[in-house]
């Protein structure tokens, strides 16, 4: 089921022309998800399209686990589809809170704990 909820965001993503967009494999260092899916939009009104196009999509497909956060303002939505969280930033948002290199100390410390 996983896989099919991050393809239909993917999916969904892509649709509006989601930039720079990230998979993570997170079911390894958390539990809160299996997969975080991270991309920018040009601009607020873009970020928040995006978002709306990816709970639109899961609605459609009868996902019935859906919140949001952050979508008045634009700058940093979150899409929860209970195993897959999907963040959408604009670009400057995205580069201060760096979230692909805040998981990648969990990843390496889960590495070394498994040797």
């Amino acid at each position: 089921m996983t896989e099919k909820i991050q393809q239909l965001a993917i999916d969904a993503l892509n649709d509006l022309k989601a930039l720079d967009l990230v998979i993570l494999d997170v079911r390894e260092m958390t539990t809160i998800a299996d997969v975080m899916i991270i991309c920018s939009g040009r601009s607020s009104r873009h970020v928040k399209s995006l978002a709306e196009n990816v709970v639109k999509k899961a609605k459609e497909s009868g996902i019935s686990y859906i919140r949001t956060e952050g979508e008045s303002e634009g700058e940093w939505v979150i899409v929860d589809l209970a195993d897959v969280i999907v963040h959408v930033m604009q670009p400057n948002i995205r580069e201060f809170y760096n979230l692909e290199d805040l998981w990648e100390p969990v990843k390496e410390l889960r590495e070394q704990q498994q040797r």
